[in-house]
């Protein structure tokens, strides 16, 4: 079957790390409240562990995530997983708004990481994307990120080592990328 040039492929076929980018409808910022933002991380532990995703990083922000997650047995579980993570964050967002038809999410990107050092390089970005879009000095002070877990339950040798990792080369799918500086 050829593949559908309007939306991101996703070829879920084999078990290991993956890396899921998932953003809002229009990057609207709908996750814009600590509590919202609790809302989106509390369901998104839940159902990661509810579909056996075991999550090795994560960062939520006002309109978009990020994770990184070894899969179960089955990697297709990653559409359900999703889908009901979206659903029930969607609803519980647009009941308070008082919106119950609008759209939330749009769509996700996955990565299939086979590298160590892709591995690597990608967990410090997402533990550090906060940081990348300014919203933080310190990823560890950004409760709906995994960097002070990380740091708490890493050995101090592991965490150097993530730590020395350059991201700048990373080919990561996220739209949300920060606006550059205006010369």
């Amino acid at each position: 079957m050829p593949d559908w040039p309007h939306a991101p492929l996703h070829r879920l076929g084999q078990t290991g790390a993956y890396m899921v980018t998932a953003g809002t409808y229009g990057k609207a910022h709908h996750l814009h409240s600590p509590h919202r933002l609790d809302i989106m991380l509390d369901s998104l532990l839940t159902i990661a562990s509810e579909f056996g995703w075991r999550l090795q990083a994560w960062a939520v922000m006002s309109n978009h995530y990020h994770f990184m997650a070894i899969s179960p047995d089955d990697p297709e579980s990653l559409r359900v997983f999703l889908s009901k993570l979206h659903s029930n964050v969607s609803r519980e967002l647009n009941k308070m708004d008082n919106t119950p038809e609008r759209r939330v999410w749009y769509q996700f990107y996955e990565t299939h990481i086979t590298y160590e050092r892709s591995y690597f390089s990608r967990l410090r970005y997402v533990n550090q994307n906060p940081v990348h879009h300014g919203l933080i000095d310190n990823a560890c002070n950004y409760r709906w990120c995994s960097a002070a877990w990380f740091q708490h339950n890493t050995s101090a040798a592991f965490s150097k080592t993530i730590a020395s990792f350059k991201t700048d080369r990373l080919r990561v799918i996220d739209p949300f990328e920060p606006e550059p500086p205006a010369e």
